[in-house]
This record gives C-alpha cells, sequence and structure tokens, in this order.
C-alpha cells in the first residue's frame, strides 16, 4: 500500500481545513487506515481512523467533534475533515495503513499497528 498524503497549509485559529490520503493498492485491502499527527519536540499521537470492514471510525479525545474521518465509495482516499482548528492543532499530519484486524478499537490507535505510512502535511494553525 502507497500512501499520498495531502491538503496541509497555513490557516488561523477557528478555520477548517481537509487533508487527503490517496492509497494506492498493489495487493490486499488495508484493513484500516489513520490520521496521526506530530508536532515539534513531541511524540507521534494518534489523531483518527476508519475501519474498512465495517466502516468504524475511532478518534483521540482532544479532535472528537471537531475532526472527520472518512472515506469516498471507491476507498481510495481517506478525508480528514478539520473544523474549528486551534493552534495545538499545528503539527504535521501522517496517514497509514494497517493489514491487521482486531476486536480491540484501542488497537487502531497504535503507531505499531501501521506498517504502511505516508509522508507527512503541515498543518500550521495561527492564533
Amino acid at each position: 500500500v502507497q500512501l499520498q498524503a495531502s491538503g496541509g497549509g497555513l490557516v488561523q485559529a477557528g478555520d477548517s481545513l481537509r487533508l487527503s490520503c490517496a492509497a494506492s493498492r498493489r495487493s490486499s485491502t488495508p484493513s484500516a487506515v489513520a490520521w496521526f499527527r506530530q508536532a515539534p519536540g513531541k511524540e507521534r499521537e494518534f489523531v483518527a481512523a476508519i475501519r474498512w470492514d465495517n466502516g468504524d471510525t475511532y478518534y483521540a479525545d482532544s479532535v472528537k467533534g471537531r475532526f472527520t474521518i472518512s472515506t469516498d465509495d471507491s476507498k481510495d482516499t481517506v478525508s480528514l475533515q478539520m473544523l474549528s482548528l486551534k493552534a495545538e492543532d499545528t503539527a504535521v499530519y501522517y496517514c497509514a495503513a494497517s493489514r491487521l484486524y482486531s476486536s480491540s478499537s484501542s488497537f487502531y490507535t497504535r503507531p505499531i499497528t501501521y506498517a504502511f505510512w505516508g509522508q507527512g502535511t503541515q498543518v500550521t494553525v495561527s492564533s
């Protein structure tokens, strides 16, 4: 699975932004696609994930209610709609794909679950 993230930019606090992750599937379909982010000097953190098999979605508490992860009908693109952006949302955002399955929701929030990573896209929110 090859992933290409896009859509980052510089916005003001309160603005919206939509990130896209284009997935090129060379073999098996991924089990889930997620977005992570990493701010300068901080560890990479989970943002949101969507499962391919049942469409379940998972969100970090910090973005719940503001961010929405979705996929198109062909499941070739995963989007992250970000509303009411805050300065603390500033980070490099990465999309990632996994071929592993688990019944545990926390499984899909861990970076180690994802073997395939796209390049990051910078999101900067000015206050």
